[in-house]
């Protein structure tokens, strides 16, 4: 596990648009794996700078979404489909048919799409990954699932209203994402350093299900001071 603690959120975005960067100049037809929320989005703002710069391409390169909430449509304002599309899809030169989302036989199409080479995490506040939430089992699949209350709060800053929020959505499971050959989490701010700090020195528990990152050999951390204020050991 490789831990980089950086002075704000742009400077933890620079660095992960660079190491992804560097891992597509490395791959140029690699398989990421992308999340979603508010902690990737100046991330994705750099690899697009980059892309229409001419320094990374993803003409080649195949995504598969962490997530999505059930029964939207694609063209939903609040779906991910338009999350991604809006933030990253649109302005890079990926083809539009390599852009995957959590849906019927998703974790063979994975497969059959050579495996997910990078798996870029952010970390819930109740220490979720995708919306694996506390109690989700290390073995599981992508399949649907329950927000938890926590969860639902703190998405509801993307809707007008809090029962607005979604209950169901899909998921990669906890077996899926640790498939992925590397695996590279952000986290931002203070409101994340407890969750931070009890997934990488805390227990391996189903109930901080982003505990489970500690026993993947190729994991890359990247946070802000806010996000490591609760860190003991420095790793």
């Amino acid at each position: 596990m490789k831990l980089y603690i950086e002075k704000d959120y742009n400077a933890l975005s620079e660095r992960a648009a660079d190491i992804i960067s560097s891992f597509l100049k490395e791959k140029p037809e690699a398989v990421l794996g992308l999340p979603t929320g508010s902690t990737p989005i100046r991330t994705y703002e750099l690899l697009s700078e980059k892309c229409k710069r001419g320094e990374i391409s993803f003409k080649k390169v195949k995504t598969f979404n962490l997530d999505e909430y059930s029964k939207l449509s694609p063209v939903d304002k609040h779906s991910y489909h338009y999350f991604m599309d809006n933030v990253l899809f649109s302005k890079i030169d990926i083809k539009k048919e390599n852009n995957f989302f959590p849906y019927e036989k998703y974790d063979e199409k994975i497969e059959k799409g050579g495996g997910i080479d990078l798996q870029v995490l952010g970390i819930g506040r109740d220490g979720h990954i995708g919306f694996n939430e506390p109690g989700s089992e290390f073995d599981s699949k992508t399949r649907e699932t329950f927000l938890a209350e926590e969860t639902i709060e703190d998405n509801s800053r993307f809707f007008n209203n809090k029962k607005d929020v979604p209950r169901k959505t899909i998921t990669m499971g906890i077996e899926t994402i640790m498939k992925a050959k590397n695996i590279l989490v952000i986290a931002s701010g203070e409101n994340k350093s407890e969750a931070v700090s009890k997934a990488l020195e805390g227990k391996i528990s189903t109930e901080v299900p982003a505990s489970i990152i500690q026993r993947h050999k190729n994991v890359i951390i990247i946070l802000d001071k806010e996000a490591a204020n609760n860190l003991k050991t420095g790793l």
